[in-house]
């Protein structure tokens, strides 16, 4: 009901919040009722309802020509994964994981939600793959090329300015980690180059064809995650060379 009341006029900022609380049948476009809530919807609703209201803060696609909605969206993107890095990072401890276990596990999977509801979603209204893995790549080419370099800019030059000395943290066994993630990337995108030849698209397909790449693509993830860990614990050694100290301040 509230996808299509949605596509049918413009709500206001005030309506939004209702329609985040509202829970009732769904209807067709002839307004007639097409399913009566169940049980699981209402127990949907019951856990949901506060994101829904949460999500309702973003301003009404009209404000500044949808601008107003995607810089409050990404805000509140950016506090939510805050959140959750945060309390991964704490249950890590909690747990007695390793911070190297805890960043690949618990933090990479809470702060990744938003960007799989939104290959998910990209999936499910694109004709087109392109915006479904777009949205990957493009995701972990921030992640990697903003996220570490942005701040790496800011500590070096605060570092100089301060200290008048390079910014140094010294290296672990990150080239481990790496070499695992290359190796298993390089095979997601043999599968995805397979899937173009056979069955003509990256995603989709038919009969066995969407099950197999699935389990094919969460088998990499669950071999990066039991390589790297095992690394982690010193249960496979890797020989990283002398490690320089850091210079002084």
């Amino acid at each position: 009901m509230l996808d299509y009341f949605l596509s049918e006029q413009e709500v206001t900022w005030a309506q939004q919040f209702k329609i985040a609380c509202i829970l009732g049948p769904s209807i067709d476009e002839d307004n007639l009722i097409v399913e009566d809530v169940s049980c699981g919807d209402a127990f949907y609703q019951f856990i949901a309802i506060f994101w829904k209201v949460f999500g309702a803060v973003v301003p009404p696609r009209r404000i500044w020509g949808g601008w107003a909605a995607f810089i409050v969206a990404l805000a509140l993107v950016g506090v939510v994964t805050t959140i959750v890095g945060e309390v991964a990072t704490v249950l890590g401890c909690v747990i007695n994981l390793k911070p190297s276990v805890t960043g690949i596990t618990l933090v990479a999977m809470g702060t990744s939600l938003p960007d799989t509801f939104a290959s998910m979603t990209a999936a499910r209204s694109s004709p087109h793959a392109d915006s479904a893995i777009g949205n990957v790549t493009g995701s972990n080419s921030v992640n990697v090329f903003l996220g570490m370099g942005l701040p790496w800019m800011i500590a070096t030059i605060y570092w100089r300015s301060k200290y008048d000395s390079d910014y140094y943290v010294p290296p672990g066994s990150l080239s481990f980690s790496v070499i695992v993630f290359l190796s298993c990337s390089m095979v997601c995108f043999l599968v995805l180059g397979l899937r173009r030849c056979f069955i003509g698209g990256e995603l989709g397909g038919e009969g066995l064809a969407r099950p197999i790449s699935a389990g094919i693509l969460f088998t990499l993830w669950f071999i990066y995650i039991i390589l790297v860990s095992l690394e982690s614990y010193g249960v496979i050694v890797v020989d990283v060379g002398d490690i320089p100290d850091p210079p002084s301040d």
